[in-house]
């Protein structure tokens, strides 16, 4: 690739990202970037492509989005199993925005995210709860700010599955990630009522991070459930109200 033309050219530098995005969804699926496996930072991947650090955001972005690939504040960006996302895949179409579909994943986490948290308080880490601490602080900003919670969301989720110490909660968590639909998405694409956010949003995760560094497996669980059972009763009033319009 070559950066010696203008990528500021929408159709040129979608091409760019296309190009970069592939050539990295190839080595991951080929075995050369294994799953765990840090990529190159976005300096690295400049100089190696010779392309913009907008295209390289934008190719990482798109992996991100077909569960490829995963951000860790600070760290770098990481491979994940291939073999997930494709899996994944057959789920995507809960990603429209049907309230239905997102009824369907709500009951599915709720049936292994309550045991999860029962888990994780029993084991947790000390380094696992800071964690789980400092995506709850994340959600609880961006809630404040008014601004976009989803993905700050499913990390706090995912650390209580990985503080769980049962490999098998996270990559059941990162397998259903395309059915998590964002509230926005979901309200475009209703003929009724728009989902209404969750009020009481950071207050019932600061219920669970308590429990957890509490290890309080009972307590963690209910928090979990009274969460869980909530977004379930939300997302079924807005669907009972939509088949009314």
């Amino acid at each position: 690739m070559s950066d010696s033309v203008n990528q500021n050219s929408k159709p040129l530098r979608e091409s760019l990202v296309a190009q970069l995005s592939e050539l990295i969804r190839q080595d991951i699926v080929s075995g050369v970037v294994k799953p765990g496996d840090r990529l190159p930072s976005e300096a690295e991947l400049v100089r190696k492509h010779s392309v913009s650090r907008t295209v390289v955001r934008e190719a990482i972005s798109a992996l991100r989005s077909d569960g490829l690939v995963e951000a860790r504040r600070g760290s770098g960006v990481y491979a994940l199993d291939h073999t997930l996302a494709r899996q994944a895949a057959s789920l995507a179409g809960l990603n429209s925005g049907r309230i239905a579909g997102v009824i369907e994943i709500l009951e599915v986490r709720s049936a292994f995210e309550m045991r999860a948290a029962s888990l994780a308080a029993e084991r947790r880490s000390t380094a696992q709860i800071e964690k789980i601490l400092a995506e709850h602080k994340k959600v609880s900003t961006l809630f404040r700010e008014g601004a976009p919670t989803r993905e700050a969301d499913f990390q706090f989720h995912y650390a209580i599955a990985e503080a769980s110490q049962n490999s098998l909660f996270p990559q059941i968590l990162q397998l259903i990630r395309p059915g998590m639909v964002p509230r926005t998405e979901l309200g475009k694409s209703t003929a009724g009522p728009a989902y209404a956010q969750n009020p009481a949003l950071p207050e019932e995760h600061r219920r669970i991070v308590e429990a957890i560094m509490d290890q309080d497996p009972e307590a963690a669980e209910k928090a979990m459930a009274d969460h869980l059972e909530g977004n379930l009763r939300r997302y079924r009033a807005v669907l009972r109200e939509s088949m009314e319009v």
